[in-house]
C-alpha cells in the first residue's frame, strides 16, 4: 500500500466512522422496527455479554506489515475502537468478561507491544480478561518474553479474579509461565465461570495443569480461549488452500516446534475429557474468518467451538448469555463502522457472522450439561 493510498483509505474510514457515529443517538428503547439497519439490538432482560477481540493486527505506520514505508508513528485504530467501545458499553451490555484470542501484535517487537499493553489499559481494572498468546506474540521457539515483559501475572494478581498462571518446574518450561497460560475466576447470571487462557499449541506440560485447573473447579461452568483450534484442517499446499482446503479442527501446528500440540491433540488430550467444558474460542484463521462446530465430550457435554479472526478489519464478538432461554447469541459487531457484520470477504453468508447456539444454563450444574 502507498502513502496516499493509505491516507485516502483512513478519509474514506473516518467519513464512514462519522456517519455510524450519529446512529448512537438512536435511543436503545426503540422497536426493532424503527431501528437503522445493522444497528445493535438491546439487550434481553437477565442477559450477560462475554467479548470475544479477535486477532488485532491491524498495526500501520513505520515499520508494519502493512506500511513499511511509512514514517508516520504505529496505530492501530481497529483495536482502539474496540477497547472504547467495550469500556463505553460496559453497563448497557452488561459486559462480565472480556477475551483476546492471541496475535495481540502483528510483529513481535517494543512498539507494537508498547501500543498493545496502551489500548489494554483501557479495560485494566474496569472487568475481567484475559489474553491467549499467539503465533505472532512469540518466536517458533515458544519464547514470549516481550509478552511476558508488558502482560506479567504480576500487572493480575491484585485483581480478585485473576486465578492464576502455569507456574514452570524447570528452566525449559519457563516460556510457558508469567501468565502466558493463564486462568480467571468470574461469575455472571446466576453462574460461576473459570476462563483458560491457553498459548498457541501448548505444550503437553501446560495441558497437563490446564486439566488441574478444570478437575479443581469442576463446579463452575469452563470456557477456553486458544490462538489456534478451528479453520483449515491440514496445512494448504497453496495460498488458495487457506480459504478453500476442507475446514474444521486443525491438524498442524505453527509453535514450538516438535513440542507443540496440534488442536486436534489439543482435543485429544484436554478438551474432550471435562465434563464442565462447553466453549472453545479461537483466531488465528482469517481467510477462513468464521466458523462454528460442536463436539461431543467424553461425558456427553456439548463443546461449542468458535472461530472468529476479523484480523486489520473492524468487527469483534459478542455472545450474549440468556440463561432462562438456554440459549447464547452470537453477535458480530463492528465497532469501528458500529454495525451488525453481515458478510465478508471469505464469508458472505450472514448466518457466519450473526447466529445463536443452545447452551443449557437454567437448573443445571455444570457437570450435568
Amino acid at each position: 500500500m502507498t502513502p496516499q493510498s493509505f491516507t485516502s483509505s483512513r478519509r474514506q474510514l473516518l467519513r464512514h466512522f462519522a456517519v455510524a457515529a450519529l446512529l448512537t443517538t438512536v435511543p436503545l428503547s426503540l422497536g426493532a422496527a424503527t431501528l437503522p439497519a445493522g444497528y445493535l439490538p438491546p439487550l434481553h432482560a437477565g442477559a450477560f455479554t462475554i467479548v470475544i477481540i479477535p486477532d488485532t493486527q491491524g498495526y500501520v505506520g513505520k515499520g508494519t506489515k502493512a506500511t513499511p514505508t511509512l514514517q508516520s508513528p504505529v496505530t492501530n485504530i481497529v483495536f482502539a475502537n474496540h477497547v472504547r467501545w467495550i469500556r463505553e458499553h460496559l453497563r448497557e451490555q452488561n459486559i462480565a468478561f472480556v477475551s483476546q484470542v492471541g496475535d495481540i501484535v502483528d510483529i513481535d517487537n517494543e512498539t507494537q507491544w508498547q501500543l498493545a499493553r496502551q489500548n489494554m489499559d483501557v479495560l485494566h481494572g474496569l472487568v475481567p480478561y484475559g489474553i491467549a498468546v499467539g503465533n505472532h506474540d512469540m518466536k517458533v521457539s515458544g519464547d514470549a518474553a516481550l509478552f511476558q515483559h508488558y502482560f506479567p501475572a504480576e500487572r493480575y494478581r491484585g485483581f480478585k479474579w485473576y486465578g492464576g498462571t502455569f507456574e514452570p518446574s524447570n528452566e525449559c518450561e519457563k516460556h510457558f509461565g508469567n501468565n502466558v497460560n493463564s486462568f480467571q475466576l468470574f461469575s455472571a447470571g446466576g453462574m460461576d465461570f473459570v476462563f483458560l487462557h491457553l498459548e498457541c499449541n501448548a505444550p503437553d506440560p501446560v495441558l497437563a495443569w490446564a486439566s488441574e485447573i478444570l478437575k479443581r473447579h469442576v463446579n463452575r461452568r469452563a470456557f477456553i480461549s486458544t490462538h489456534m483450534d478451528l479453520g483449515v484442517i491440514d496445512k494448504p499446499k497453496t495460498d488458495e488452500g487457506f480459504s478453500k482446503d476442507p475446514q474444521g479442527r486443525m491438524r498442524w501446528s505453527k509453535i514450538h516446534r516438535e513440542r507443540g500440540n496440534t488442536p486436534e491433540q489439543m482435543w485429544e488430550k484436554l478438551y474432550r475429557k471435562h465434563a464442565n467444558l462447553g466453549f472453545v474460542f479461537c483466531g488465528d484463521q482469517s481467510r477462513v474468518t468464521a466458523l462454528h462446530l460442536t463436539d461431543i465430550g467424553d461425558h456427553g457435554n456439548t463443546v461449542h467451538r468458535l472461530l472468529s479472526d476479523y484480523t486489520s478489519s473492524g468487527p469483534l464478538r459478542l455472545y450474549r448469555f440468556l440463561p432462562a432461554q438456554d440459549t447464547v447469541q452470537v453477535i458480530t459487531y463492528d465497532t469501528t463502522m458500529l454495525q451488525m457484520t453481515e458478510a465478508t470477504k471469505y464469508k458472505s453468508d450472514r448466518a457466519s457472522h450473526q447466529f445463536s447456539v443452545e447452551y443449557r444454563m437454567s437448573g443445571a450444574r455444570p457437570s450435568r450439561l
